[in-house]
């Protein structure tokens, strides 16, 4: 098994609990001690716009640094995916 993760997940981005601080470090040193974890690549924008129209992704680009790790969210659902695909377990702690 893989675990897709990169330490900037863990910033806090919104106010709603989802994004509270600390909301990854459990799982994050129970499934990175066990099995390897492995940093995803940014996704393109092009990837965004298969499944985000323009103007969703622009309102996004205005906060540059949500924007920063939107993509890293987005190419680390696209890595799991193509581990799982491949036929490699994976797990996405995003």
């Amino acid at each position: 098994m893989k675990i897709v993760f990169d330490q900037r997940y863990q910033e806090v981005y919104a106010s709603d609990p989802a994004a509270a601080q600390g909301r990854l470090d459990k799982a994050q040193k129970l499934l990175c001690a066990r099995y390897e974890c492995i940093q995803p690549q940014p996704a393109q924008e092009a990837d965004l716009e298969l499944v985000h129209p323009p103007h969703h992704i622009n309102r996004i680009k205005e906060r540059s640094h949500l924007f920063e790790l939107a993509c890293l969210a987005a190419g680390g659902g696209i890595t799991a995916a193509t581990l799982a695909c491949s036929g490699e377990p994976a797990f996405g702690l995003i």
